[in-house]
């Protein structure tokens, strides 16, 4: 299992244990994180799984790839560290994972 800590816009935080090998996205919506709606079910054709990644967890999950940099465009305020979290595949090595969500997905 790898825990992994969701901050809501408003501080709130949502600790969830989610098995390697599913997306951040799937870990979220398994475990009603408010604000993950995840319209598209994991395609990368939204940005409703939005994300931003906390500055120590950014080397470990990866830079965007094309599809999703181009996503992220249409995303509300992406900042550093935006990541749909639909393309984030969680592994052993992101135990104890922070992300934040945007004040957009309530």
């Amino acid at each position: 299992m790898v825990h992994v800590t969701f901050i809501a816009h408003d501080g709130t935080d949502h600790t969830v244990d989610v098995p390697a090998g599913l997306s951040l996205m799937k870990g979220a919506v398994n475990n009603a994180i408010p604000g993950i709606d995840a319209d598209c079910g994991g395609a990368c054709a939204c940005a409703t799984c939005h994300v931003y990644v906390a500055e120590a967890w950014r080397s470990l999950t990866g830079e965007p790839g094309d599809d999703e940099r181009e996503m992220l465009e249409c995303a509300i305020s992406p900042a550093e560290g935006s990541r749909l979290s639909c393309q984030i595949i969680l592994t052993e090595a992101l135990d104890g994972l922070l992300v934040h969500m945007p004040a957009s997905q309530r």
